[in-house]
C-alpha cells in the first residue's frame, strides 16, 4: 500500500515538474515590453491619464502636454524622446528602433548609432540616419511640417521624393498658404504679400512730392527774404 502512495507521489511531482518547465519556456518565449522613463515638467498626460515624473513610459503610449509644458522620456541605449508645449506624439519603441507620430506641436528625438528613428507627420515621414547619432526637431503647424536637424543627418520623405536634411539645416514639407491658417512666423517661411517692397517706396515718394508742391503754391503766406517769416494779413 506504502508502495502505491509513493509511486503516486512521485508521478505527481514529476508532472508539476514538466508543467513548470513547459510555462517557463513559454514565458521565456514571450516578447517582454519595452519601457522607458518619462519627466514630465507641467501638465502632461500618458493615454489620457495625468503623468508624474520618474513613471514608467510603455512602447505606444499617446504623450499629450499642454501650454508652457513638456515631456522627455529616455529610451535608454536608443537615445531620448522630448515632446514640448501642446504637442501630441504617440510613441513606440523597439530594442533598436523609435518611432513616433507627431499629431500637433512639436518633438525633438535623440537617436543613437545603430537605433532607427522616424518621425511621421500629415505632411512628411523624417528619417534618421541608423549609421550615427542624431539630434532632430519636428514641428507640424496647421498647413505644414517643419524639420530642423541639430547633428547628424535626416531624411524628409514626401510621398516619392526624398530630401536629406543636413546638421545646421531645416526643411518644410506641405502648403505655406493653405486656406484657414495662420501665417507661420519662422524666418523666411511666410510666402511675400501681394503688395510689399518697390511699390510702396513709389506712393511715399509720390506723397512727398505732392506736399513739397503743395508748400511750393504757400509763397504770399510767408517771407523768404533771409528774415523772419511773416504771415500776411489778407490774402
Amino acid at each position: 500500500m506504502s508502495g502505491k502512495n509513493i509511486l503516486h507521489k512521485f508521478v505527481s511531482i514529476t508532472t508539476l515538474a514538466a508543467v513548470w518547465c513547459v510555462y517557463s519556456m513559454v514565458a521565456f518565449a514571450m516578447p517582454v515590453d519595452n519601457a522607458g522613463e518619462i519627466t514630465v515638467t507641467g501638465q502632461v498626460t500618458v493615454n489620457g491619464q495625468p503623468a508624474v515624473s520618474n513613471s514608467t513610459l510603455l512602447s505606444g503610449a499617446v504623450i499629450a502636454t499642454s501650454s508652457g509644458s513638456s515631456a522627455v522620456v529616455s529610451l535608454g541605449k536608443l537615445g531620448r524622446v522630448e515632446v514640448l508645449a501642446d504637442s501630441s506624439l504617440t510613441l513606440t519603441f523597439t530594442d533598436n528602433s523609435i518611432v513616433g507620430v507627431l499629431s500637433s506641436g512639436k518633438a525633438r528625438v535623440s537617436n543613437t548609432a545603430g537605433t532607427a528613428a522616424t518621425v511621421t507627420s500629415k505632411d512628411t515621414t523624417v528619417i534618421a540616419d541608423s549609421g550615427q547619432a542624431n539630434n532632430f526637431l519636428v514641428e507640424v503647424e496647421c498647413s505644414h511640417t517643419h524639420v530642423d536637424t541639430t547633428s547628424g543627418v535626416v531624411t524628409m520623405r514626401i510621398g516619392s521624393t526624398d530630401k536629406q536634411v543636413v546638421a545646421g539645416s531645416s526643411a518644410v514639407a506641405g502648403n505655406l498658404v493653405q486656406a484657414g491658417c495662420v501665417p507661420c512666423l519662422r524666418p523666411n517661411s511666410v510666402p511675400p504679400t501681394a503688395v510689399a517692397g518697390f511699390p510702396w517706396l513709389l506712393l511715399v515718394a509720390a506723397g512727398a512730392a505732392g506736399i513739397g508742391i503743395w508748400l511750393g503754391t504757400q509763397s504770399d503766406d510767408t517771407s523768404f527774404d533771409g528774415g523772419v517769416g511773416i504771415i500776411s494779413p489778407t490774402r
